[in-house]
């Protein structure tokens, strides 16, 4: 039986085991040994800044998953100074018993929040209404309106941006062009800004172009969480140091242990032989010729239990201790090995890690082993 194991969070054993693991990199927002965002992102956060001028409201998306990390630290002044809803998107991804005590933290704080799926328009619906509200209730003398969208990558912007587009397409068929005063030296100046109406009286836009904000970065594992939720390029940090950072968090978490009692009716195994894919989206989790009579519901859900499987004899059987960092690292170790097999990819293949690596992430950003928030919830301080 396994000694030494918490069910609770283990963010810290996970960070420690995890920075050992990949070498005691020097990590810091500015590159070091990762260089994080290369590019142009300084002049993006310009621009933001620029825009935020004239914006009258912020939506501010953040990935439900992870409500801290997905965000700028830097901004965080200019943001909180702007009316402004935090959008934590992709709730489907993320541990409903978890989330009430995030949206209960924002609350506390005195800040709009609200948890949404940016591809269901009911859902965006709700998120406009309280816009509509947050800006009629506030303002009186503006005939019109303005909405920004801002967000660190892939946290949904562009899905929420299009989905706010049929819906005022909807709504008001012919779109206005919107003219407002620059912010700048001269007075009087006016630009055409491209957005789409939501409201009337006052008319409401938003933007339709989002704000692209960098993520800050202070530690290795809030770039890790980014890593691992996509809002960082997988060939930045490099596939097989996410996978480790995410068995890492399942097992201190003991989440395996939990899967055999939610998952007893699938825990059989797999029955069927996948093909090896070096692409890591859900489609391509599907073997290229399928089993007969098997759904590509059914192959997939077998993968993922297989997996479950793998992960839940692997821990439940290990004799050492998850709070210890060497103990964790060869954990990890012998899980790729079962992962290898439980994912069915050859053996001698020279890429079987990266293919496991990629497989096994696709799985969890898919939402397939489960919801996760990898954020702990922060304490505040409720002494008068």
């Amino acid at each position: 039986m396994a000694v030494g194991r918490r069910s609770g969070g283990g963010s810290s054993t996970a960070k420690a085991a995890v920075k050992k693991a990949l070498g005691e990199m020097d990590f810091n927002s500015s590159g070091g040994a990762i260089n994080w965002f290369p590019g142009h992102m300084a002049a993006a956060t310009r621009a933001i800044r620029d825009r935020l001028k004239v914006s009258d409201l912020v939506i501010e998306v953040r990935d439900s998953r992870i409500p801290l990390s997905s965000t700028n630290a830097d901004l965080q002044p200019h943001l909180s100074k702007k009316r402004r809803v935090i959008a934590l998107n992709k709730k489907d991804l993320a541990n409903p018993n978890v989330m009430h005590k995030w949206t209960h933290h924002f609350d506390s704080c005195n800040q709009d929040c609200l948890p949404i799926n940016a591809h269901s328009k009911s859902s965006v619906k709700k998120l406009l209404d309280l816009v509509e509200i947050k800006l009629k209730e506030a303002i009186s003398r503006e005939p019109t309106l303005l909405v920004m969208v801002v967000g660190v990558p892939n946290v949904g912007k562009s899905a929420l941006i299009n989905s706010i587009h049929q819906i005022a397409s909807s709504h008001f068929p012919v779109q206005e062009k919107i003219k407002r005063a620059t912010v700048g030296p001269l007075p009087g100046v006016t630009q055409d800004i491209a957005g789409f109406k939501i409201a009337h009286h006052p008319s409401i836009y938003v933007l339709d172009t989002p704000g692209v904000l960098v993520p800050s970065i202070p530690d290795i594992e809030t770039g890790l969480k980014l890593a691992l939720a996509g809002s960082v390029k997988d060939s930045v940090v490099g596939e097989e140091r996410i996978a480790q950072y995410l068995l890492a968090v399942l097992n201190t978490r003991g989440t395996p242990l939990h899967w055999k009692h939610s998952n007893n009716r699938r825990m059989e195994g797999i029955r069927y032989e996948p093909e090896e894919k070096h692409d890591y989206s859900l489609k391509d989790l599907r073997p290229k010729k399928k089993p007969p009579n098997v759904s590509d519901v059914l192959y997939i859900e077998d993968m993922v239990t297989e997996v479950q499987r793998a992960l839940y004899f692997s821990l439940s059987e290990f004799e050492g201790n998850v709070e210890n960092e060497n103990d964790l690292e060869c954990l990890i170790e012998q899980q790729f090995e079962v992962l290898q097999k439980a994912l069915k990819i050859p053996h001698k293949a020279s890429e079987a890690r990266i293919m496991v690596s990629k497989k096994f992430l696709t799985l969890f950003r898919t939402g397939k082993l489960g919801p996760f928030i990898l954020d702990d919830v922060p304490e505040v301080n409720t002494a008068s």
